[in-house]
């Protein structure tokens, strides 16, 4: 984080210190006036009320430093406890975090699959309800509930739509407003790779002055990016589609409409359909061919690929260069210096994708005299847009200064 800038509020000043703490993991009064630029009597002032608020904790004394040793703080992880939903196709994702973004209670069950979004709803307040009283949190520390999924956003909060017969999506359907009704507790949805991102920023304590980007892979590619301690999101929250990216004029045609996307040549759909020409691997996988079986399917040529088999090896990495070429481009024109990799999509052969996407940045981008970039797995596991909607809700709640103006809530 950055100097406070003069002439923000009381609530700016707080929200901006409380993020810091975050951030430092543990951090002396000192700390904290050295790297805002607020007096001494400022921070005390703004500690002794985040103090009284239950936000952080005073946890034992600094390093020696031939004085009196400073007393270090940090935050108060259960004061404030968050729940994350990840709804996709397959599987819907809960878990409850606290405010330093530990996971407490996690829990799966099925996904939208063809059911109605009606029925879907009831089934989400039935199971948050259960997964409320077995994480055994108070509920005055509950903020708000946090909903990840795949989509564009639309008024009334994202709406999923319908792209073709082949990718079975919910008709429009505001969630947000049908959740919110159903829910008894402040709403945040966004799309799950702008989750993703935010769940490594508040879960991995990025600092706000770090800027990077995740990527997210489920059935398809979404990129979040995290500048100055928020998602940018664009001029209508839809920022980031970097499935759609034209990486071959004359390529095969995408669902989206046009031709030769990203997604189009390395989503999971695309692997499974590479191999299916090869007889020999379609029985030696068992792969079912099946719309419903596209993400298992992946994941067995994953897994064989990470085991070392050459077939798959050469299917993921076919896959991986694809993704390489649009990072590539990306870190060209954002000067990216950290790149994530997060999602189901990465669980079985993501090294691979890493060493891939990694080789091709630093040999040819741009800026790559001036620095590497940094290509890594999320630490976040298969549940990051679950943990990252949690996220989403303590940022947007505890650090109100940063400006997450369409996120949210109601």
């Amino acid at each position: 984080m950055g100097k406070i800038l003069k002439g923000a509020t009381a609530q700016e000043t707080h929200s901006a210190i409380l993020d810091l703490i975050r951030s430092s993991g543990t951090v002396t009064r000192v700390d904290l006036a050295d790297r805002s630029g607020l007096t001494g009597a400022s921070i005390s002032r703004v500690v002794k009320q985040l103090l009284a608020d239950g936000l952080i904790v005073e946890t034992g004394l600094g390093d020696p430093t031939g004085g009196k040793r400073a007393t270090l703080l940090q935050f108060n992880p259960r004061a404030r406890h968050a729940v994350g939903i990840s709804i996709d196709t397959p599987s819907t994702t809960y878990v409850v975090t606290d405010m330093s973004g530990r996971v407490i209670e996690q829990m799966s069950s099925r996904g939208i699959g063809r059911d109605a979004p009606a029925t879907v709803v009831q089934r989400i307040t039935t199971e948050l309800e259960d997964l409320v009283v077995k994480a055994n949190i108070e509920p005055a520390t509950l903020v708000g509930v946090g909903v990840a999924l795949a989509g564009r956003q639309g008024g009334g909060g994202i709406r999923l739509l319908r792209t073709n017969a082949a990718k079975y999506v919910w008709e429009p359907f505001a969630v947000r407003d049908t959740l919110k009704a159903a829910i008894d507790h402040p709403i945040v949805v966004e799309n799950d790779s702008t989750c993703a991102a935010i769940g490594e920023f508040w879960a991995g304590r990025i600092p706000s002055v770090n800027d990077f980007a995740t990527v997210y892979m489920a059935a398809g590619f979404g990129l979040g990016l995290v500048t100055n301690g928020d998602v940018y999101r664009g001029s209508s929250s839809n920022v980031g589609e970097i499935g759609h990216m034209v990486l071959d004029v004359n390529g095969p045609q995408c669902w989206c409409g046009g031709q030769g996307c990203l997604e189009s040549l390395a989503a999971p759909a695309a692997v499974v359909k590479r191999a299916e020409q090869d007889p020999s691997l379609v029985n030696d996988l068992a792969l079912r061919g099946r719309r419903t079986a596209l993400r298992s399917d992946f994941a067995k040529i994953a897994r064989l690929a990470a085991a070392g088999d050459p077939r798959c090896v050469q299917l993921i990495e076919e896959s991986a260069t694809y993704l390489a070429k649009a990072l590539l481009s990306i870190t060209n024109l954002l000067d990216l210096d950290q790149i994530i990799l997060a999602g189901p999509g990465f669980s079985e052969a993501g090294d691979i994708y890493v060493r891939v996407a990694a080789t091709e940045i630093n040999r040819l981008s741009f800026v790559r005299a001036m620095h590497p970039t940094r290509v890594e797995l999320s630490k976040l596991g298969p549940s990051a847009a679950a943990l990252g909607a949690a996220s989403l809700v303590l940022h947007s709640q505890l650090t109100p200064h940063q400006k997450s103006t369409r996120a949210v809530t109601s």
